[in-house]
């Protein structure tokens, strides 16, 4: 008994990605981003608690329900050939179930907040449950995964203010232009395995023209971000830690300049540190 208490662990624990923290925080530096500046630099003690668990659920449940969407796929790509649906560890319906106990927190979480924010968390809820399946209808899922990745920015503004102002839909759009940046290096590593199996992604319908296009959407965040600060006034701590996380794109392109595996991911994975050093540009100027 209590081996199979540990084993149904151990696949919840990978199915939900506890042990690869990398896709909460790059959910949960824009969230404190947008938190931060709708509430002026000092979010209450429950606001940030409820955010930060929400990123966290969020994200456990979003990986969930990819991987119950790609479970007859996973096993044809060598980086997802060994994830809990492919070896046996977990079953479709203990997935689903997962997924909807996730979900159910999230909305106890939800319920704390105004009835607006209410409204809006169910487009969060909309997004993080298609994503998984516009791979296989679109050449366009990373947008999707950014629309998803953003939506939280929205319910802050939401919550701290009770509007959302023009900043929030330009963090929105630069959150937005980000991920489909990182998530398109992400793809990258999996671009010859997908074309085998007819799976989309916007390193497929990019093609050579991939890092191009990276750079141009790196270019457009800075771009946002940039504006969002001249719009608040913000100084030269936020432009200096601008001109840091443009420094660290440069860094990522070196990265995939060959389209090596190992080398986009990297430079997928080193994407946390420029929500970081922009999250402290924006933490700077509230002190």
């Amino acid at each position: 008994m209590l081996k199979r208490i540990r084993q149904k662990w151990l696949a919840i624990k990978l199915i939900t990605r506890m042990d690869k923290p990398i896709g909460t925080y790059l959910l949960l530096w824009p969230t404190y981003w947008a938190l931060w500046i709708a509430s002026d630099g000092w979010p209450n003690l429950q606001l940030l608690l409820i955010f930060s668990l929400g990123v966290f659920i969020m994200r456990s449940a979003g990986c969930v329900i990819n991987d119950f969407a790609d479970r007859k796929i996973d096993g044809e790509v060598e980086r997802t050939k060994n994830r809990p649906l492919v070896n046996g560890m977990m079953t479709s319906v203990e997935a689903i179930n997962l997924f909807g106990l996730l979900i159910g927190m999230a909305l106890g979480l939800v319920l704390m907040l105004s009835w607006t924010t209410i409204y809006l968390s169910v487009v969060a809820v909309f997004l993080a449950a298609i994503y998984p399946f516009m791979k296989r209808y679109t050449q366009l899922p990373q947008l999707f995964l950014g629309a998803a990745f953003s939506w939280g920015m929205i319910m802050a503004f939401s919550e701290a203010q009770g509007e959302i102002p023009l900043v929030a839909w330009l963090l929105f759009t630069a959150n937005l232009c980000w991920t489909v940046a990182y998530d398109t290096m992400y793809a990258m590593v999996d671009r010859d395995d997908d074309l085998k199996i007819g799976v989309k992604s916007t390193a497929i319908l990019f093609a050579e023209n991939d890092k191009r296009v990276i750079g141009f959407l790196q270019l457009t965040t800075l771009a946002l971000l940039w504006t969002v600060g001249d719009i608040l006034a913000f100084g030269w701590p936020y432009q200096l830690c601008l001109i840091g996380a443009a420094g660290l794109f440069s860094y990522q392109q070196l990265l995939i300049v060959n389209r090596e595996r190992d080398a986009c991911f990297q430079a997928f994975l080193h994407n946390h540190w420029v929500g970081l050093i922009v999250f402290v540009g924006i933490a700077i100027e509230y002190l």
